[in-house]
């Protein structure tokens, strides 16, 4: 199999060839959604954060960031921002309903609540770190770029990413051991 020329691929559908973009999208759509499922926890809301990335990298084709000649770490990066917008969404409204409730049934219900597995146990101390210290995480650690690569997606010297990667990781740690779950 011939090796893909991303570039030209970005090249070309910043130019507004749908052909291309199509391309770049077969190329990473395994591991945005990869990393959408790990943040959502759902499949649906994955594929929903997935395409909201493609869309969103379509929109700014222009500006999207190539380190190493790929576009893998931007389009990760993104999916996290996309992700954290759609939980906020997802607690709105589930806050608006809980309310609601409240109104509707004034009695003292017990709760229907489970105690979280240590799956979302992770994933409930991941979406309380930063911004900055998730994107981190999934560039370092969940998908092993190194930390030059990582410097350059997020446009940051090489030494606060050293820096920002142990305390994301002491945090996700102290949030894990502690279980916060929210």
């Amino acid at each position: 199999m011939a090796a893909i020329d991303e570039q030209s691929l970005w090249a070309k559908a910043k130019a507004g060839d749908p052909a291309s973009f199509g391309d770049l999208f077969d190329l990473h759509y395994a591991r945005v959604f990869g990393q959408a499922l790990r943040s959502t926890g759902s499949v649906h809301d994955a594929e929903d954060v997935a395409a909201l990335v493609f869309l969103e990298a379509w929109r700014k084709r222009s500006s999207v960031r190539i380190v190493d000649g790929t576009a893998i770490a931007w389009l990760l990066v993104t999916t996290n921002y996309v992700a954290r917008n759609a939980a906020r969404s997802v607690r709105r409204h589930h806050a608006a309903m809980t309310r609601l409730a409240r109104e509707l049934d004034r009695d003292e219900g017990t709760t229907d609540f489970e105690e979280p597995a240590e799956h979302e146990l992770v994933r409930a101390a991941f979406a309380r770190l930063s911004t900055i210290d998730q994107n981190i995480l999934t560039l370092c650690v969940v998908n092993e770029f190194s930390l030059a690569q990582a410097a350059e997606t997020l446009g940051v010297p090489l030494g606060t990413v050293k820096s920002r990667l142990s305390r994301a990781k002491t945090r996700l740690s102290q949030l894990t051991e502690i279980g916060v779950a929210r």
